[in-house]
């Protein structure tokens, strides 16, 4: 669709929003893979969570003692959120409502900032402008695309739930708190996209609002009393502690809903007041002007992409840290956590690949560790492509700097990042398992070479992603699907029971288990000779072409 398809304005107050469901149909062709992609993972990690809840705890008592334990242990608290309830639909919620609305609110902050302060910065809505679209439109069409992705987020939860025999109002109740959890988040990322000019320090700070907002939930959590029927503070100050308070299947608390509506309402409108009183491109916070004399770090194509990505690592860095120390300090609690059921010890070893419990749930959560840092390195080798379509490639290739040392100093990122990023989290888990348990200098050691050891499998989804802006460009986008699908594999692949032919489609099907498997020279050879093959692959298709 280009600009002289939209229609021109025909006077009055409505003229604001002139060309608003053209943006909106523009949007949704754009977006027509990622949005799906995104529902279907979080759909599906709903209806796997429910379905092995029902397999693994078949009585009351055990789901009574679930609810007990995981009340009991703080840390898990952190991790998942309280638990109100021991029927299955208030165990689903508490085993994954927190983080379907956190997915929800990283998928639409995305969308938002994508279609609004994304256009700008490209010069794409300028063009779109000259055909007289409305002030305001392109703003309301972000929102829209936005809030149709929750919408179908609320449909299809609700739909899974009720397909799986859960009672109505609470299947509507968690589709309802997971959708505008997300619209929540969408809603923040429209103020963040007026205030900067900048797509990615938008992204910044919307995702940091996120992160706050999970960091106070995890926190309150964590000190809530385990005999307390209500909610610690910091869990109400938290928007996505909001989704939790709705307790669907526990209650079903309505009136909750009102807070989320209230901030989006909020979000809203001072969105819609401050993209009316700035010129287009601009932003209200004004990037600071560089020194006079640049270091010698920014020297070269290397230092310029350490430059633009070191905070990004560091934050993933940090995060790992923090998630590993949690990990560590619930690791020693897997006898207590699973008890005498039999199928969460099955379900455990299947991911963990050990007979021994407390080594299987270890291996689990570093496997969990090495899912997670392939979203850090797929987001560092789509660097390229963003400085490639922003224009900002263009003036330092026309220099002496060859696309090959371009692309290398992004690619360094990208491969030693994830090393110092799973360094972070083997070397916090392993010191609060050591510190748990008593023998630091026995358990660091294997925990922080069982986290490195994820590295090859990670160095092939970041080769695949270089294969794809190298020779595909334009198909770019699909580099989050691969990474969507090898997570959902990950995660509900052991759950779901499927065929091991299934798993092994994904790099980290073919590691040992470790910490405590056998380790065989032979994966890590063929992982790291892929690793190495894509890339040059991918170098070598990125040298020829031509660049957008």
């Amino acid at each position: 669709m280009t600009a002289a398809a939209l229609p021109l304005p025909r006077g009055g107050s409505a003229h604001h929003l002139t060309g608003t469901g053209a943006l909106i149909r523009l949007a949704l062709r754009r977006d027509r893979v990622l949005i799906p992609v995104w529902v279907l993972v979080v759909a599906a990690a709903v209806s796997g969570v429910e379905r092995s809840l029902e397999n693994l705890y078949g009585t009351g008592a055990e789901r009574a003692k679930l609810a007990a334990d995981m009340n009991a242990n703080g840390s898990l608290r952190a991790l998942y959120g309280a638990v109100f309830g021991d029927s299955y639909g208030a165990l689903t919620t508490w085993r994954i409502g927190g983080y379907a609305a956190l997915l929800a609110g990283l998928m639409s902050l995305l969308i938002v900032i994508r279609h609004s302060r994304e256009e700008e910065e490209t010069g794409r809505q300028e063009a779109l402008s000259a055909a007289m679209v409305g002030r305001r439109a392109p703003l309301t069409s972000a929102l829209a695309t936005a809030a149709l992705a929750d919408a179908l987020l609320l449909v299809s939860c609700t739909a899974i739930l009720l397909g799986a025999g859960q009672p109505a109002a609470g299947s509507l109740a968690f589709g309802l708190a997971v959708a505008l959890s997300g619209l929540m988040f969408g809603a923040v990322a429209a103020v963040a996209a007026q205030l900067t000019e900048n797509a990615r320090l938008a992204k910044g700070i919307a995702g940091a609002v996120l992160g706050a907002a999970f960091v106070l939930r995890a926190s309150g959590d964590a000190a809530r009393e385990a005999a307390s029927a209500g909610s610690h503070p910091m869990v109400w100050v938290s928007p996505l502690g909001w989704a939790e308070n709705v307790r669907p299947f526990a209650g079903d608390r309505w009136w909750v809903l009102l807070l989320p509506v209230g901030l989006i309402a909020g979000c809203v409108a001072l969105a819609y007041t401050l993209a009316g009183r700035r010129d287009l491109g601009a932003g209200f916070v004004r990037p600071r002007p560089g020194p006079a004399h640049a270091p010698a770090s920014l020297a070269g194509a290397y230092g310029l992409a350490w430059r633009l990505q070191r905070g990004t690592l560091l934050a993933w860095a940090v995060g790992f840290a923090f998630a590993g120390a949690v990990f560590g300090g619930i690791a020693d609690g897997a006898q207590d956590i699973v008890g005498d059921n039999t199928g969460t010890r099955d379900l455990i070893r299947r991911m963990g690949g050990h007979v021994a419990l407390t080594d299987a749930f270890l291996s689990t959560l570093v496997g969990m560790l090495g899912l997670i840092c392939v979203v850090f390195t797929a987001g560092s080798v789509l660097r390229l492509r963003d400085e490639e379509t922003n224009g900002r490639a263009e003036p330092l290739l026309a220099n002496t700097v060859g696309r090959l040392c371009w692309a290398g100093g992004h690619l360094v990122i990208a491969y030693a990042g994830p090393v110092l990023i799973l360094a972070a989290g083997g070397l916090a888990m392993g010191l609060s398992y050591g510190i748990t348990v008593g023998d630091v200098s026995g358990e660091l050691p294997r925990i922080l070479l069982a986290a490195l050891a994820q590295l090859p499998a990670v160095w092939v989804l970041t080769g695949l992603a270089v294969l794809v802006v190298g020779a595909l460009p334009r198909l770019s986008a699909a580099v989050w699907g691969l990474v969507g699908s090898v997570i959902a594999l990950g995660w509900l692949g052991p759950v779901l029971e499927l065929p091991q032919a299934v798993l092994d489609v994904s790099p980290f099907g073919h590691l040992p288990k470790l910490p405590g498997a056998d380790v065989t020279a032979t994966p890590y050879v063929w992982l790291l000779a892929l690793a190495l093959a894509l890339p040059v692959a991918g170098l070598s298709t990125l040298r020829g072409r031509d660049l957008d």
